[in-house]
């Protein structure tokens, strides 16, 4: 592999002290390959992420991503504002950078490990050693540029968290009876056919029917007469359907494709609120997410299933629904009509949606 330092156990003798440093804009399997080949080096690890704020993913973030895959005891991760611009010919420029680094390093370096060419100049400035780690990159063919110009290209060299970070999520919504839970199980298969990447594409099911289940369940211990219609709800409950829903969807971003599909979200848990509490929702437990699918009622004659409301009551939800997407300007679109015609309208959606890709601001 031409790896200098691929070794498997710490060294042993004098407490040495390594340092690695990058913007990891975003973190993949180089980054963590070095970082791993470090740690088995050092007896005490420094890892500076050293990055600009105006960049599209925020420096805290990509420190907690790391911390997360490297909880290794004596490896600390460090985050550190760097918005020095880059020239290796100015002795100004690397003075600058360099600063920042030994102010987050704290102690004096013994060790720099990097697969970059500034590497050996970093470690002479920092009266360290430099120790080359697969500088043509044979063990993982990735950069953080070609993350950033195409991460579905890229997925494999991607850690969960970064995963969730950069999927793109679709929410499928709408009244009772609409066919939501249909047309969301549907998208995510129809993408999962392409193969490959997209293999992975899930859909995450509506937490708030599992909630509403074994509430009832428990209430028919104490009066089987009881229905849907007799319960009593409360806020506290439509909080910890939001939460639960949104544990799901993370869980689900973390091991799937770069598209997933969510059968309801927390602003349709709002809606619910509003229509079975009777006051507005309270701050819910929210997450981003980039097109919602608002399933109408045409076409989709309504079946009483023991769990809804009723026709009318549907005809009205389905109208507020509507109503809030517009207001509050979140990207939609509206399918009618037999199952094949709104999967079909479905799938132009997104396929525009991925279409417009991923943008990051320049690296600084």
């Amino acid at each position: 592999m031409g790896d200098a330092s691929d070794g498997d156990t710490r060294t042993g003798g004098d407490v040495s002290h390594g340092l690695v440093i990058g913007k990891f804009y975003p973190p993949h399997a180089g980054h963590h390959h070095l970082i791993d080949t470090a740690a088995a080096r050092c007896d005490r690890l420094t890892v500076v992420v050293a990055a600009s704020p105006a960049e599209t993913i925020p420096i805290a973030l990509r420190a907690a991503w790391l911390r997360e895959r490297h909880p290794q005891p004596h490896v600390e991760i460090v985050a550190a504002v760097d918005d020095n611009e880059v020239d290796y010919d100015s002795d100004a420029v690397w003075s600058a950078h360099v600063a920042v680094f030994r102010a987050a390093a704290g102690d004096p370096v013994d060790l720099v490990f990097s697969s970059e060419e500034y590497g050996p100049e970093l470690a002479r400035r920092l009266d360290a050693e430099h120790v080359p780690v697969d500088p043509p990159r044979t063990r993982h063919p990735v950069s953080g540029t070609a993350v950033r110009a195409d991460p579905v290209a890229c997925w494999e060299w991607l850690s969960p968290a970064v995963r969730a970070y950069l999927a793109r999520r679709v929410v499928v919504v709408g009244a009772e009876s609409t066919g939501t839970t249909t047309l969301a199980r549907a998208l995510a298969a129809h993408y999962a056919r392409r193969g490959g990447v997209w293999a992975a594409t899930r859909w995450v099911p509506e937490y708030g029917r599992l909630y509403c289940e074994e509430k009832l369940s428990m209430a028919r211990r104490r009066d089987p007469r009881l229905w849907l219609g007799d319960l009593d709800w409360t806020s506290e409950e439509f909080t910890v359907i939001a939460e639960r829903q949104l544990a799901g969807e993370e869980a689900a971003a973390r091991a799937g494709s770069p598209l997933l599909i969510c059968d309801t979200d927390t602003f349709a848990t709002e809606l619910w609120h509003e229509r079975y509490v009777g006051t507005p929702a309270p701050p819910l437990a929210r997450t981003r997410h980039d097109l919602w699918i608002l399933t109408g009622t045409a076409g989709v004659p309504f079946e009483q299933d023991g769990w809804r409301d009723g026709e009318t009551i549907r005809a009205t939800m389905s109208a507020r629904f509507a109503e809030e997407l517009r207001r509050r300007g979140l990207p939609h679109v509206v399918v009618t009509g037999p199952h094949e015609r709104r999967l079909s309208e479905a799938a132009d959606a997104v396929d525009a949606l991925l279409g417009k890709g991923w943008t990051f601001t320049p690296p600084r």
